[in-house]
């Protein structure tokens, strides 16, 4: 009998798909992978998995790693997927994938499974990864398996198959859409979401902010310091990378920061339609970008703006594991050398101002940039400085006249 490692959640899908993987012959070693999902009760998640039949069921406590490893490194990168979405499920994949094979290899399993769809973006980070860090693994997907979609077309299928084997679930057929949460944001989509004439932010029961009309009527200041591109500190106080999240999750949280209703462009190719919150994400790209505004070389910054994208788009769809991320990784590394500095934010009923900037590393000498009369700064530079860039134009000119 083969031995497979499921990644494990405890709920609706992979709770049958325990059981459907030992009707099919397998072993199954159940992992849940803690990124700082809901509070739950974990012991009660792995006792469901071993009345499930799983032979053995572990928690793997990754939240540090995911802020440190996965999140900061993207942040520093101020990658956002097509200008909006914060990744906050993207950039958790791989690091689940990571924590499942190195469970597979103490336990001598050879097969990985998950409960992800044929239709979405997961399925393809959980086996891109997979195949980079173990290229010998069997991914075993459930969804794109035709006899478990005949048994299994539905939700109300699922929850019947539950009960008939007393497997506890919360889900019910009801639920207007599917949730998944970590401590970097919470997703909403499918369900009552796929219609697009449907005001999401008024559907969807969030969970980790208030709406901006039920934050408070005064202003908050928060500061967040960095060093090296890295947050640090939180109000003064040093803070470990999931600490930081946490904390600035609170604190946008209750003024209703970090909200977002998109329709995004798929890996598989469809378009689909989401609902994110990530209040201490948002609050950490925006405080990111005003040291950065201070403490980035131009030229430097506008090369990094113009990857950025693609960065946003290897992590949306699964590249974490290649060479060219390692590559890019190294860059930011060394691009966010000087990126230290400490930024005052003001927030109000969902809106970020920034309300101070500091730096050792201080590009902005007011000296230079002053309006005011002397000043270091010789205003009749500029009429060589602009012949010469206006060089190329005038021969240009000459040579093929546009009129006016």
């Amino acid at each position: 009998m083969s031995s497979c490692v499921l990644a494990y959640s405890g709920g609706l899908d992979t709770s049958v798909i325990l059981s459907w993987l030992q009707d099919e012959g397998y072993k199954v070693h159940a992992v849940y992978v803690d990124l700082g999902q809901p509070c739950e009760n974990r012991e009660a998640i792995l006792k469901k998995a071993r009345d499930a039949g799983a032979v053995s069921a572990r928690i793997v406590d990754a939240r540090e790693e995911l802020c440190r490893d996965f999140a900061f490194p993207v942040l520093q990168w101020q990658a956002k997927y097509e200008s909006i979405y914060l990744l906050g499920t993207s950039i958790a994949r791989p690091l689940i994938t990571k924590v499942c094979l190195q469970v597979a290899r103490e336990v001598g399993a050879d097969v990985y499974a998950h409960g992800a769809t044929g239709k979405g973006n997961d399925q393809c980070r959980f086996q891109l990864a997979a195949e980079a860090l173990d290229p010998t693994v069997k991914v075993v997907v459930p969804w794109r398996i035709a006899r478990f979609r005949e048994t299994f077309p539905g939700r109300s299928e699922m929850i019947a198959y539950c009960q008939s084997r007393n497997i506890p679930v919360k889900a019910s057929v009801a639920k207007p859409y599917s949730s998944d949460e970590n401590c970097l944001h919470i997703s909403y989509e499918a369900g009552k979401l796929e219609d697009l004439g449907v005001n999401g932010v008024e559907l969807v029961d969030f969970g980790m902010t208030l709406s901006p009309q039920q934050a408070p009527d005064q202003v908050e200041r928060v500061t967040i310091a960095f060093d090296k591109g890295i947050p640090t500190h939180v109000n003064g106080k040093a803070l470990s990378a999931a600490e930081i999240v946490a904390e600035l999750n609170r604190i946008g949280g209750r003024n209703g920061i970090g909200r977002v209703d998109m329709v995004e462009n798929r890996f598989v190719g469809m378009k689909s339609r989401g609902v994110y919150e990530a209040p201490g994400m948002t609050l950490l790209y925006d405080a990111h970008r005003l040291v950065e505004q201070i403490t980035m070389d131009r030229d430097l910054m506008h090369l990094r703006d113009r990857l950025a994208p693609e960065v946003a788009e290897m992590v949306y769809y699964g590249y974490w594991y290649t060479a060219k991320m390692d590559a890019l990784l190294a860059f930011i590394r060394e691009a966010q050398r000087t990126v230290t500095g400490e930024i005052a934010l003001k927030l109000y009923k969902g809106n970020v101002t920034v309300d101070g900037r500091s730096s050792r590393f201080s590009l902005y000498d007011e000296g230079i940039a002053t309006m005011e009369g002397g000043g270091s700064y010789n205003q009749s530079d500029a009429e060589g400085f602009l012949r010469i860039q206006g060089l190329p134009v005038r021969v240009q000119s000459r040579v093929t006249p546009r009129g006016y």
